[in-house]
């Protein structure tokens, strides 16, 4: 199932691919709404909430307002260096155990929406991300049942503020600047795609020139390792959302370096999820 977040005139609502292509759904505002995909993913009534929806009005993915899938995940976990060539062309080794640094949903914009680069720097990358959203709660998961705490996949663009990024060891602030982190279109349910979302193409173009390409299947910790070893610490709660890792070809490992500037149009398309496609504009003042 392919669930896709929306909006009108500042009304939120919720459709489904009726699997012709064609998505219908529901605001929130009308009755047999069946609730947020944040509310969803906790009930785990994915093909309830999809029967509700498919009997709503339509709705046009290319003029829908989108909203980012989840705006209310206790935990956004994201994966540094987890592809070998990004490693590399870091000049950092490849990690023993996952490096996790953590975003903000105050920091995320929706497929469609502006990504912002602040006034205090013009070194403003990109990265293109496979997210993994937990469905099943748990903690201390053995890696042979990690896939079923999967709910689902979606796409993420990791905007980072490098100089920011690297004033400190730790990553947080650099991560997390207002308007930088693109989260969408869809998102897509497990069962729809090879499982642990692996040997999926992901590629980032900027103005339509392909700046990453790589496959899923390239991860150093794949999505079983990550549900895994992350559950050790934590418990994994249902619509907490992991940001895979970005491949090589990152801006700031360019000669010379390539950064995003206000009017530059990025995307990121993982196969078989989708397209997640934003501008670039100034902060305002």
């Amino acid at each position: 199932m392919r669930f896709l977040s929306y909006e009108i005139d500042g009304t939120g609502g919720l459709a489904v691919d009726t699997g012709t292509g064609e998505f219908r759904g529901l605001l929130a505002s009308s009755d047999g709404f069946p609730g947020t995909l944040d509310d969803i993913v906790r009930s785990g009534d994915f093909a309830g909430a999809a029967k509700r929806l498919q009997g709503g009005s339509p709705v046009d993915p290319a003029t829908a307002k989108y909203r980012p899938p989840f705006v209310r995940a206790s935990k956004i976990l994201c994966v540094g260096l987890n592809y070998s060539d990004h490693a590399a062309e870091s000049s950092m080794q490849a990690p023993d155990f996952p490096t996790v640094f953590a975003r903000f949903s105050s920091g995320l914009v929706a497929h469609g929406a502006s990504l912002v680069k602040p006034n205090v720097s013009d070194k403003f990358d990109y990265e293109g991300e496979m997210v993994a959203v937990i469905g099943k709660p748990g903690r201390e998961i053995a890696e042979a049942d990690a896939l079923d705490h999967i709910a689902g996949y979606s796409i993420f663009n990791d905007g980072s503020i490098r100089d920011y990024q690297l004033r400190t060891p730790q990553w947080t602030v650099g991560k997390n600047f207002d308007g930088t982190g693109g989260f969408g279109p869809v998102f897509v349910t497990a069962d729809e795609l090879p499982e642990g979302g692996s040997g999926l193409r992901i590629e980032t173009r900027l103005n339509g020139e392909v700046m990453q390409s790589a496959s899923t299947s390239d991860l150093i910790f794949d999505v079983r390792k990550l549900v895994s070893l992350l559950s050790i610490a934590m418990t994994l709660e249902a619509g907490d959302i992991i940001v895979t890792g970005t491949p090589s070809g990152v801006g700031a490992a360019r000669k010379p370096p390539v950064f995003m500037k206000p009017g530059d149009v990025c995307e990121v398309e993982v196969e078989r999820i989708g397209t997640l496609r934003n501008t670039v504009v100034s902060q305002g003042r």
